[in-house]
């Protein structure tokens, strides 16, 4: 389902989306070091760490891991690239911004290299985890500026190393448990297929994910009927074959946290409609789940699932599922679906979300700001608001001669 509203890009109207690129089953991985100073290098500790794909938890190769010497020197290769004089420094805007422009265009073709054109020390990329890398780039006091995407508690870690460094500049985009509410005069159609997109695109491994579906009682029932029915077709398997909808989780961690989080609704009393568990004869792929007569207290209406799970909870008013709607901590997105515009503002303006779509999910847009409230992050992405994140405001003040002109 394509994302789009109507809107108007860059004054054009839209136009029809590029076909997907055909995808290579049996691609040479070239590139696994760390890619310091426009060159590659191998980690200072010499460990590597393995990747493995989750269709069929085959090793695909291994990659030089990152470590807080490895953070120093790709800090050392910025600092160089950022100093007075450098090509970077004397690169203007307009030529800044064809290399970006470049370097999109090679990441949309699926280009091996991304780094064309940028001068040495400008683009550095350290692999590793969170403990050691992540945590040398918190607190490294010679970095002014963070932007991580992850989990809340992760963020809160980041958030605390900054800040106990050198006070550097920190934009969290974390998690959400995102409503989706569907009033009874939605256009139905359309509802069930966005709710249904928006949880299970990704496999549900989407900070936005519509993982509490909010549904008013009069057309409940057929709501959940016919979710059923979209979750029973999607086609699971093969990430490489075009038809498929729905591919592996990440890895296994995951894996046994989303099977985990379907048990638990079983035991506290929701109804799974269909799914449920996992697919018997293939890696790390659960089945499309819907659960109905999911209530407020229950882990599945509470926790971030980041899997293909639809928890579906009923709704009598407005007033009542606003105040449901904003009672968890989180408060990245939301979604409401009413062919009422006076009811679709209330909800806008009361929802607790950093975005809310209006008859349409996942509709995403570079001038259209992004980001949290609450414990969903802060600091945005996209827009103008982005840019303000990047930038140093100064002041000069300058004393003229009192002399008449």
């Amino acid at each position: 389902m394509a994302t789009t509203n109507g809107a108007v890009e860059n004054g054009q109207p839209d136009r029809k989306s590029p076909a997907l690129p055909r995808p290579i089953r049996n691609l040479e991985v070239k590139f696994t070091k760390i890619f310091i100073n426009n060159e590659w290098n191998e980690s200072k500790s010499g460990k590597k760490f393995a990747t493995y794909n989750p269709s069929t938890l085959e090793k695909i190769c291994e990659v030089e891991e990152g470590d807080k010497p490895d953070v120093d020197k790709a800090v050392e290769a910025a600092q160089a690239a950022f100093q007075r004089g450098s090509p970077w420094r004397r690169l203007d805007a307009l030529s800044r911004g064809r290399l970006l422009h470049q370097l999109a265009d090679l990441v949309e073709r699926d280009r091996t290299i991304l780094a064309v054109g940028f001068p040495p020390g400008v683009v550095n990329i350290v692999p590793g985890f969170g403990p050691t890398v992540g945590a040398a780039i918190s607190s490294h006091p010679q970095i002014n500026k963070i932007a991580f995407t992850g989990s809340t508690e992760v963020g809160k870690l980041v958030k605390e190393a900054a800040s106990r460094s050198n006070l550097k500049r920190v934009t969290l985009e974390l998690g959400g448990k995102n409503p989706c509410i569907v009033c009874a005069d939605a256009d139905l159609d359309l509802a069930v297929e966005c709710a249904h997109q928006g949880v299970f695109f990704n496999q549900g491994q989407c900070c936005t994910a519509a993982s509490r579906v909010f549904v008013e009682e009069q057309v409940y029932s057929e709501f959940v009927k016919r979710s059923v029915e979209y979750a029973k077709k999607r086609p699971v398997g093969d990430p490489f074959d075009v038809r498929t909808e729905q591919g592996p989780q990440i890895d296994q961690k995951q894996f046994n946290k989303i099977l985990d989080l379907i048990e638990s609704g079983k035991k506290e009393g929701a109804k799974l409609e269909c799914g449920g568990s996992a697919m018997e004869d293939r890696g790390l792929f659960i089945k499309p789940t819907v659960f109905s007569e999911v209530t407020d207290t229950m882990r599945i209406a509470k926790e971030e699932i980041f899997g293909p799970v639809q928890p579906i909870l009923k709704f009598k008013n407005i007033e009542e599922v606003i105040k449901r709607a904003n009672s968890l901590e989180y408060g990245l997105t939301a979604a409401v679906f009413t062919k009422n515009l006076d009811k679709a503002l209330k909800l806008a303006s009361a929802l607790e979300s950093g975005t809310v779509w209006i008859n349409c999910y996942n509709a995403i847009y570079a001038q259209a700001p992004f980001g949290g409230f609450k414990m969903s992050g802060n600091g945005r992405e996209l827009g103008e608001y982005a840019l303000a994140e990047y930038t140093e405001v100064k002041t000069v003040t300058i004393k003229l001669d009192d002399k008449n002109p």
